[in-house]
């Protein structure tokens, strides 16, 4: 395979900002792309060359193939990293790549076609003796055969997206007469998400725990587990906190499940990073629930325990490269990853778009911050609300929680709301400190995760508002400027302010 150079980074935000950083130290040139939403986003100032690939709607940039591609065209990049969510799991794209002689870093389409999309990847998993959660093997046509599918297995289920992850097009369904309402969100939010509006059903398993196996795969046919990730402090079934090594996973336990997965990956001829995910009962025994065919969100955790920068990996294995070790690495130590939203948890997680005034992230000895804002930047409205992944290590499990929590102190974002006191509430939670909790944790723990709210003290908060904001308006109203104050402006000043010193096409 030929030698990659130059690299566009088909995703916006922290992970296109961590992609980056790694091809920079590879002595690799690297091309961003951004929608007219991401003008002045920190992917876009980082990369080398940046690429305007359309309006703010992703279907029209970020899941926009054809834009993508004349980016890659344009800029001379000779390979596209798809970082997660977007195209990274689209097989299409993957072609499309091929076809257009650019490098895709990740799985051929065929493991992409065999295990992206969520029902195959069942049929191939029961095909390969690989136990999966009960549920169908192939999207259905309408809300009537859902239904009919639901009452024979019986509620509650989950109704999931066949064609991504990451918490989207998935809505638990309890009573059949929040079907249809189900159906009709979970299709919507999945065509937005991946442009693949195909939906399933599992059967939903009573505080199953939700633990993955990082996979890594080469094209000489060598493939090895990285070991687990515990992934059950979600909300809205999207992870919120991860750690590794799993507080519930024994030695042997590890050793099954990434055989198997090992066994899954093998089963497609897979190539690259992937994650094979699982549900783990109140007896331990463990169901294949889906494979992720791209790098994930918490990846930092296991480049912690293991050493591995797992983007270098995949650069690596895409020039053809052999893995550098071929047996399993036992974890080191214990890390944690938390994922920070620009969001109000007292709101039910409304997204909380806006103006960062000021941004101090937390230092100190292994502590790591992936972020795709700065101050003074404009978090949009238009997508996924997570400003940054905080991880940490240290040598235990609870040496690693009081880090975290350190770390969150010292965590200050304003201007807009986010989920920093969240975080930090769940990270204290005497259920999370023992390691004693599973997906359905933060619903059970909500309120108390919130803290008790007083009726008065909240009404006396809104008083506050309304008052700050009318003295606000009237501030403003003193202080406005002349009608010809315009005029007087510099036009090379305005222009200056507008461009902001990124880069355009």
């Amino acid at each position: 395979m030929a030698r990659i150079r130059k690299v566009l980074v088909a995703n916006r935000g922290e992970i296109a900002v961590r992609v980056m950083r790694t091809c920079k130290e590879l002595w690799l040139k690297t091309v961003a792309v951004y929608s007219e939403a991401d003008r002045t986003a920190l992917h876009a100032r980082f990369a080398d060359e940046a690429y305007c690939i359309g309006p703010a709607p992703s279907r029209q940039s970020y899941l926009s193939a054809e834009n993508i591609l004349a980016a890659a065209k344009q800029s001379g990049a000779d390979a596209i990293h798809p970082g997660y969510g977007f195209l990274s799991e689209n097989a299409s794209f993957v072609r499309a790549c091929d076809k257009a002689g650019v490098t895709f870093v990740g799985p051929p389409a065929s493991a992409m076609d065999a295990m992206g999309e969520k029902t195959r990847a069942r049929a191939n998993m029961q095909k390969a003796g690989v136990p999966v959660v009960p549920g169908t093997t192939a999207p259905f046509a309408s809300a009537d055969e859902a239904r009919a599918y639901a009452k024979q297995i019986g509620f509650p289920v989950m109704l999931k997206a066949a064609g991504g992850g990451g918490g989207k097009g998935m809505r638990r369904i309890d009573r059949e007469e929040d079907l249809d309402a189900a159906w009709r969100t979970a299709r919507s939010e999945a065509m937005s998400a991946f442009g693949n509006d195909a939906v399933y059903l599992e059967k939903f398993l009573d505080q199953p725990h939700h633990v993955e196996i990082q996979v890594f795969a080469d094209t000489h046919g060598n493939c090895i587990h990285l070991n687990e990730r515990e992934c059950s402090a979600q909300r809205r079934n999207q992870k919120v906190v991860e750690e590794t090594p799993s507080p519930i996973l024994t030695p042997q336990m590890r050793a099954a499940m990434g055989e198997v997965a090992v066994k899954a990956a093998k089963a497609v001829g897979y190539v690259g990073a992937g994650t094979v995910e699982f549900l783990v009962d109140s007896a331990r025994n463990f169901y294949f629930l889906e494979m992720n065919t791209r790098l994930q969100v918490e990846h930092p955790v296991t480049e912690w325990v293991t050493g591995i920068d797992l983007v270098a990996w995949q650069l690596h294995v895409a020039q053809g490269g052999v893995l550098p070790f071929l047996e399993p690495i036992k974890p080191r130590g214990h890390s944690i990853e938390v994922r920070v939203y620009a969001e109000d948890p007292a709101t039910n997680f409304m997204p909380s778009p806006g103006h960062i005034v000021e941004l101090r992230t937390p230092s100190g000895p292994f502590l790591r911050d992936d972020s795709g804002v700065y101050a003074g930047y404009t978090v949009p409205n238009t997508y996924d609300p997570m400003i940054s992944k905080l991880s940490v290590w240290a040598p235990t499990r609870a040496e690693a929680i009081r880090r975290m929590l350190r770390a969150l102190d010292e965590y200050v974002v304003k201007g807009i709301t986010t989920n920093i006191a969240y975080l930090k509430a769940i990270l204290a939670h005497p259920d999370f400190q023992r390691g004693d909790y599973d997906t359905g944790f933060l619903s059970r723990a909500h309120q108390q995760l919130l803290g008790a709210e007083d009726p008065q003290r909240t009404r006396l908060a809104l008083l506050a508002a309304v008052l700050r904001a009318h003295h606000r308006a009237e501030q403003k109203a003193k202080h406005l400027p002349p009608p010809n104050a315009a005029a007087a402006t510099s036009g090379w000043r305005t222009s200056g302010r507008h461009l902001g010193g990124w880069k355009r096409s």
